[in-house]
């Protein structure tokens, strides 16, 4: 179903109809994205509360490592630029441990 803003587009220019149900996907892969980062943040938060019961570090070089070479075959396989996935891995996971040191600094001040 169309949204209000295609809606508009489309009485206000001659767009073809094929480039609005293409945008109209990338749309909805760009929610689906948004929510299978949170959920995927959820997971990490519980991660990082984890780590910080139990005094292991935020980051972990090896996981981390072993992570970008299974995510650049998973790119290659896809056809996508493994180094495009390999930034957006490496995005993700900086967050990730920055949360992980709040978290730990949180937990250890009580």
């Amino acid at each position: 179903m169309k949204n209000e803003e295609t809606l508009k587009i489309m009485s206000d220019t001659k767009i073809p109809e094929e480039l609005l149900q293409l945008r109209e996907s990338i749309d909805n892969f760009d929610a689906a994205l948004v929510h299978i980062l949170a959920e995927r943040f959820r997971c990490t938060k519980a991660v990082g509360v984890l780590k910080a019961k139990y005094g292991l570090p935020p980051a972990d070089p090896s996981r981390e490592k072993r992570q970008v070479e299974r995510l650049r075959k998973l790119a290659e396989e896809s056809h996508l630029d493994p180094d495009f996935a390999e930034k957006f891995l490496n995005f993700i996971v900086k967050e990730v441990i920055r949360h992980h040191e709040a978290t730990a600094l949180k937990l250890n001040s009580k």
